[in-house]
């Protein structure tokens, strides 16, 4: 398995529809930068965030999730409360070709705020707006800016395509639209 370049990034985006929209630079003058880099792709995060509150008192519980957990919020930034999290989604939707797994970072300017990205790996053949998690760790709100980079994408090209695919697998949140919260 072997981390790929911005060359065949490139390639497949333009060839195959992996990455929409594509930038092929790294955009980053007066914004936290996005775009195509050395080895990987700065993904951006969309103006549509889900706030996490505790105004119900609830149990966070991935078999049983009280979407009434979050408050809806959309806006060119968004303050994460501290010690919180809020879930939002990518601008780009991604095509993941079957050979392919892809791995999520944080970005550096956002790290050294106190804020992390998780993002599970994309696995062969999933697609979809990607749901991000973005955790507050300081004791004091985080700005998070829309429509700017948040976490960058690094990709890995097997030897062989795999035996079952995401999509093979029929998996539960292939195509997501909008951020969508966990399911069973």
């Amino acid at each position: 398995m072997a981390i790929k370049s911005d060359r065949w990034i490139r390639r497949m985006a333009l060839e195959n529809d992996m990455i929409n929209p594509f930038n092929d630079r790294q955009m980053r003058e007066g914004v936290i930068s996005y775009g195509l880099s050395s080895y990987g792709y700065d993904l951006r995060v969309a103006d549509e965030f889900k706030i996490f509150t505790n105004v119900n008192s609830s149990i966070v519980d991935p078999k049983h999730f009280d979407p009434k957990s979050f408050i809806d919020v959309q806006g060119s930034s968004v303050l994460v409360p501290p010690n919180s999290f809020a879930l939002a989604r990518s601008v780009e939707y991604f095509k993941i070709p079957r050979d392919v797994l892809t791995i999520c970072v944080g970005k550096s300017t956002y790290a050294r705020c106190g804020v992390i990205v998780n993002v599970t790996p994309f696995e062969p053949e999933w697609e979809g707006f990607v749901t991000l998690e973005i955790s507050n760790t300081t004791p004091l709100p985080a700005k998070i800016y829309a429509n700017e980079g948040l976490c960058q994408i690094l990709f890995f090209q097997g030897d062989e395509p795999c035996e079952v695919s995401y999509k093979d697998k029929a998996g539960k949140y292939q195509k997501q639209q909008g951020i969508v919260l966990p399911k069973l």
